[in-house]
């Protein structure tokens, strides 16, 4: 049995070669110009045409042999570099539990996943245990000199380890990692090249909390930035916006796919409206809105025809029962209908 594929590329070692008032209007996207500047200046990765290759073979894998639908899931935060040789970066908020959480039941509903992840964020299954509150050691137990599951895990631990098992076999799962906001665009770019043989039958989750801001290459210190380079004790750091790219992904990159991103805002006043903006502007079919606070309880679903959340009861909070479970039926009955509308 082959374990599932992880491309082994450590993303967050530096390549060395090499407060928002959030009801304002959100940047106008990109332009073709603008995705033509930022590729043009900004180097890809150094594994970039392996990570294409993997990528490749995998849609052919299942495009000839299993005919079944793919979805890329992006998944974590990106940073930005300070620094050429990276000592300091800028983070973004996310463990990756959203995109991590609806993988898996991609997976459970018969699809093929392209996990487009933040290194050492959480990945399908191991997200279980590897950011578990207990230390892994409790799951184990000693009997006679040797290691044991914890009865008191096991059934659950069985049923993971199946579902895991299940995409090892089936050769479902592929992990792809990026850590820097140039790293993402590239590969995004780059898979969504790939995907544009599946024409409609492929479906892009956009979960990844992006960058909306970066420092230019040809403004990047070479070196650790030093102390002495504060003024009256304050480092003073000029950002550039990220393009906003999701037009050309979705005009250029993958045409016919099928786009589902994601709004995340704390004022509940703003978030269909915004979430409603992004969807007009950036052509996708789907948005899917959230508010930090009560993001793993409810959500709201924003096509161009109207909204409706999805909340989970009481009772199913006091159940530990997953939001993405009631999500990802309800995004894949979208993705049926716009099959439908748009065959290949």
């Amino acid at each position: 049995m082959s374990p599932i594929h992880q491309v082994q590329f450590h993303t967050s070692f530096p390549d060395t070669s090499a407060a928002i008032d959030r009801r304002i209007p959100e940047f106008a996207p990109a332009h073709i110009s603008d995705e033509d500047k930022y590729f043009r200046n900004h180097e890809p990765p150094a594994y970039l045409p392996e990570i294409e290759k993997e990528i490749e073979q995998f849609i052919q894998f299942h495009k000839e042999n299993t005919n079944r639908r793919i979805v890329l899931v992006t998944s974590g935060g990106t940073t930005v570099p300070l620094e050429n040789n990276t000592v300091r970066f800028i983070d973004n908020f996310s463990a990756g539990t959203r995109g991590a959480t609806s993988a898996e039941y991609f997976l459970e509903n018969g699809y093929a996943v392209i996990f487009l992840h933040r290194e050492y964020s959480l990945l399908p299954y191991s997200r279980h245990y590897s950011h578990s509150t207990n230390c892994f050691l409790d799951f184990m137990t000693e009997n006679n000199g040797k290691i044991e599951i914890n009865s008191k895990y096991t059934e659950e631990m069985l049923l993971v380890l199946r579902k895991y098992n299940q995409a090892q076999a089936n050769n479902t799962l592929l992990l792809i990692p990026f850590t820097t906001v140039n790293q993402y665009l590239y590969t995004l770019k780059s898979a969504a090249e790939k995907m544009h043989v599946l024409g409609s039958t492929a479906l892009f989750y956009l979960a990844a909390a992006v960058s909306d801001f970066f420092i230019p290459k040809s403004r990047l210190s070479e070196h650790k930035i030093q102390s002495s380079a504060t003024v009256d004790g304050q480092l003073q750091i000029n950002l550039s916006q990220v393009p906003k790219f999701l037009s050309r992904l979705v005009d250029n990159w993958a045409q016919g796919a099928m786009f589902v991103s994601f709004k995340l805002e704390t004022d509940s006043n703003i978030l269909i409206q915004k979430a409603t903006t992004a969807l007009e502007r950036y052509h996708h079919q789907l948005v899917i809105g959230n508010l930090l606070q009560t993001r793993k309880n409810e959500v709201v679903f924003v096509t161009p025809n109207d909204s409706h959340w999805i909340k989970l009861t009481e009772d199913e909070i006091k159940d530990h029962i997953e939001i993405e479970s009631r999500m990802i039926p309800e995004v894949i009955k979208h993705h049926s209908e716009w099959i439908t509308q748009h065959p290949n």
